[in-house]
Order: C-alpha cells, then sequence, then structure tokens
C-alpha cells in the first residue's frame, strides 16, 4: 500500500519475459515500419544476422529493468528489529528519552536474576534503527536507507480506548537515512502526503492536516506533519504522522558519511507511521447503530451474494455462476450458502459492513436480474444480469464517493472559528469539532485554553490560509500561528 513491497521472483519472472517477448516479437518488424529509419535500426532487428535479432530481446529487456526500477523507485522494503531496547541506546537521545520517559515499560529480571541494564520494551524503533545505521553507513554509497517495519510497540497509557489508545498496538513504522537536509526533509512530506492519499481514497475519510506546535512534537523531532480526523463524537483523532529529524538522531550516534571528495559530513533521518487506530477511525467515521460500514476500496469483502429461497431449482446453480463470473472480473466477492435464514444472512452481511449484497432469488432468474443492496443506504438497485459484472464496479464506486462526501459534509459542519476566549468557550459548548484560533505560540496560552474548554488544544498549525486575527486567542499578545483546535482521546 504506501510503504511496504514484496515482489516474488516469480511474478518479476512472469512479467519481464511477457514484456520482452511482446515487444521483442514487435521489433522485428519496427524498422520495415519505419521506413527504414537510422534511429530505429540501432535497436531493431534490420538484417537476418544473429546479432540483429540478439537486439530484439537486449533492449527489450534493457527498458524493462529501467521501467521497474522507475515505477518501484519509492518501495520501501521490510525489515525487523528487536523488541527490547537496552537503556543505554534508549538515553543516547536526550529529548527522545524525556519525551517517552513517561510510557516506557522496563524489564528489569530475566527469570528470577535482575538484569544489569534495564531493558525498555520498544515505543518506537529510532534508535535501534540509528544504532544499526551507525555500524554499516560509512559511505556515501551506503545512503539513502530508507526501510519499514510492521510491529507491536508498548507505550504504558494511564486512559485505554479500544483501537484509539491502547498500551500494545500494531502499526508501521517507516525510517530512512539520507546524505542531505532537502533530501530528508523532502521525504518527510511525500509520506504525509501519501497518508492523506490513503485516508482520502482507500478509507473514505476527510481530515485536517499541517504541522504540530513545537510542544507537540514527536520527542526528538524538528517538524511533525500530522493528518487529524474527526470523530461522530465530535473529538480529533491523530491519524498519521511523518517527522524530520535533521541529524539530531544520527549525531547523537555518531553516525557520518564520507561525501565524493573524502569530506565527513552528517546525516539527516526521517520516520513516518500510523497504527491500528486507524481501524477505529474507520468504525467511527462510517459506522451505525448496525454494525460496521466499510469503504469498498478498503473492504476485505467488496459484495456477498445471497441466494434467496435457496432450496428451489437452479437457485444455488445460478448463484454459483454469478460468483465466478465476478471473481473472473476482478471482484473480491462470497457467497453465504448456508443454511442460515435470509433474514439472519442480511444481518450479518450488515454487521460485517460488507459494501454491497446480491439477492438472487427465483423471481430474479426469470427475470434475468439481481437486486444489489448498499450498505451504506440501504437502497436496493435492480440489475441486468447481463450487466452485473460492469455495474456492480459503479455501485461501489457511487458509494466510496458518497461515504467521503457525507464525511467531509460532517468534519465542515464541525469546523468553526473564534477571535475571543468567550467566542472559544461558546463555540465547544454549542458544536463539537474543530475551531480555527490564533495563537501566540506559548504552551502556557494553550493549557489555560485548554482548561476553560474543558480539553480543547492546538491539533495542528493552519499555514495555506490567512490569518482570522493578529492576536492571540488568550493573552492578546501578537500571534505567530492559527491552528486548529479540538479535544482528543
Amino acid at each position: 500500500m504506501l510503504a511496504s513491497y514484496k515482489l516474488s521472483g516469480k511474478y518479476i519472472f512472469i512479467s519481464g519475459f511477457l514484456f520482452t517477448s511482446v515487444l521483442g516479437t514487435l521489433s522485428h518488424f519496427f524498422y520495415e515500419w519505419s521506413g527504414d529509419s537510422t534511429f530505429i535500426g540501432l535497436v531493431c532487428r534490420i538484417s537476418e544476422s544473429a546479432w540483429e535479432h540478439m537486439k530484439l530481446l537486449f533492449f527489450p529487456a534493457l527498458l524493462y529493468c529501467f521501467l521497474f526500477k522507475l515505477i518501484y523507485k519509492n518501495a520501501v522494503p521490510n525489515v525487523s528489529l528487536p523488541l527490547l531496547i537496552p537503556e543505554s541506546l534508549l538515553e543516547k537521545e536526550a529529548d527522545h528519552i524525556d519525551g517517552f520517559a513517561p510510557e516506557v515499560a522496563w524489564v528489569t529480571h530475566g527469570g528470577m536474576e535482575r538484569l544489569q541494564e534495564r531493558l525498555c520494551v520498544r515505543p518506537t524503533s529510532e534508535t535501534l534503527f540509528c544504532d544499526l545505521w551507525a555500524k554499516t553507513v560509512k559511505s556515501y554509497r551506503d545512503l539513502p536507507k530508507v526501510w519499514n517495519q510492521w510491529n507491536s510497540v508498548l507505550r504504558w497509557e494511564k486512559t485505554t480506548r479500544p483501537f484509539l489508545r491502547s498500551r500494545e498496538f500494531l502499526w508501521q513504522e517507516g525510517h530512512t537515512l539520507h546524505a542531505t537536509y532537502e533530501e530528508a526533509e523532502e521525504r518527510t512530506i511525500q509520506m504525509w502526503e501519501v497518508y492523506k492519499d490513503c485516508y482520502k481514497e482507500t478509507m473514505a475519510i476527510p481530515f485536517v492536516a499541517g504541522r504540530k506546535a513545537e510542544h507537540e512534537k514527536f520527542a526528538g523531532a524538528e517538524d511533525t506533519y500530522t493528518i487529524e480526523a474527526l470523530m461522530h463524537d465530535g473529538k480529533a483523532l491523530q491519524s498519521a504522522t511523518s517527522h524530520f529529524f535533521g541529524n539530531g538522531f544520527p549525531d547523537a550516534f555518531g553516525i557520518k558519511y564520507v561525501d565524493k571528495n573524502n569530506e565527513l559530513h552528517s546525516a539527516y533521518e526521517t520516520s513516518w507511521g500510523w497504527s491500528t487506530r486507524s481501524i477505529g477511525a474507520l468504525i467511527m467515521v462510517h459506522g451505525d447503530d448496525d454494525g460496521l460500514v466499510l469503504p469498498p476500496h478498503v473492504a476485505p469483502v467488496e459484495c456477498r451474494i445471497i441466494p434467496i429461497a435457496q432450496h428451489k431449482e437452479g437457485v444455488l446453480d445460478r448463484s454459483y455462476a454469478l460468483l465466478d463470473e465476478l471473481k473472473k472480473a476482478g471482484y473480491r466477492v462470497k457467497i453465504d450458502d448456508s443454511d442460515k435464514s435470509t433474514g439472519w444472512k442480511f444481518s450479518e452481511q450488515e454487521i460485517l459492513g460488507i459494501p454491497t449484497r446480491i439477492e438472487i432469488g427465483p423471481k430474479d432468474i426469470e427475470k434475468n436480474q439481481v437486486v444489489v443492496v448498499r450498505r451504506d443506504n440501504r437502497e436496493k438497485i435492480v440489475v441486468s444480469l447481463d450487466e452485473i459484472a460492469v455495474k456492480l464496479r459503479e455501485i461501489l464506486e457511487q458509494e466510496q464517493q458518497d461515504m467521503y462526501n457525507r464525511a467531509e459534509e460532517f468534519l465542515n459542519s464541525h469546523i468553526d472559528t473564534a477571535t475571543t476566549m468567550d467566542e472559544m468557550v461558546e463555540k465547544f459548548k454549542a458544536n463539537r469539532g474543530f475551531v480555527k484560533a490564533c495563537w501566540c505560540g506559548d504552551p502556557e496560552c494553550e493549557g489555560e485554553v485548554k482548561y476553560a474548554t474543558g480539553g480543547a488544544a492546538t491539533r495542528c498549525l493552519i499555514e495555506d490560509e490567512e490569518m482570522i486575527s493578529d492576536k492571540c486567542i488568550y493573552c492578546g499578545k501578537p500571534a505567530k500561528h492559527m491552528a486548529y483546535w479540538g479535544k482528543s482521546y
């Protein structure tokens, strides 16, 4: 999806073979078709010699390698680093350990014996990656390092909520090391954009986005970029983040590289990640009282076929035929041919959040039709069996867009503005969601706002809009930032 890839050797071989074979066969005739062009003759056959025929394979294969590298240049290989981190390693970056100290779980004993050095259960992996890079990165030829891992981490949260805030959670964390400040910063922004695209296009979840305030940045980072989704209870959810570390971590771990001129330089680091919290976002943004409502782009099953009166002759046979047809057309589809009642099957499909179901019974077969029912709004759509393989995709795409539009309408209707504290307090009493307000940048002012509003704090800074006031919402001093303010979990 965003950071990881795994391409099998079989896939690479088959795709390369087909590409080379097809293009090589066509290039057998390109010279003649071009009117004996000298330029075309450099890469295509111009005579019947063995050398000329070798070009039919060499140049297509070379082009395939180039395209493969171009397409997958941003792909990130997966790695796996240890779960336990020695305390001495964690302490190498002072800001980092200060930021995570309250949440760290420590291993002090191995069996019955007390350890000479405490080990922390991984809250994040920056120190592990930097320790490895300090041993392996020596030259500009070793850069960049762009790695990703999927793993569980442990943070000792005082208050937990399923999916949204738990002590142990699964996440994806990418880590990169670069030769220049600019390259690292570019990667930070790039991954922030990837997360934004994934939330919008795949999960159908709108959001606000921006940089975190100075005191809200990830521990040890120079900049943290965030996307903040709005849940149905009006609270903000930090959904994904991308961090620019500069050379703070690399210098703390002694990571230096020699450039082409044999000069020693600092390296620059980034990290970026999201977690199972996004599952919570899906549930809360799209779900209803009857269960899950999954956007088609992310749903493991796009459609469930439910035979009606399946005991009658021909119903199951036609349902199985439809199942095969839709699978061949590329749909993620299953059939419920169990002995459960039809009502039970309908309810189960809705609870599971499957985007559509297809109802097919004796009368439908007679009319050469099916009934497609959308999960999001329960709309029933009659579709000809001759057209279902095409029409179902149209229905799913419309459902995906409609789900995003509804969520976006909810978000936009819950964004307000305030220029005074009285307005700010009143807006949070009257309307759940975000409030735009200006701020001097002082954390103490933010703390006072949080107290007065019952929990509202800066979620992210707004940098692409004109400021609505030149004064801080609390103290009245010159404002440095405009921010989205909101309550969180």
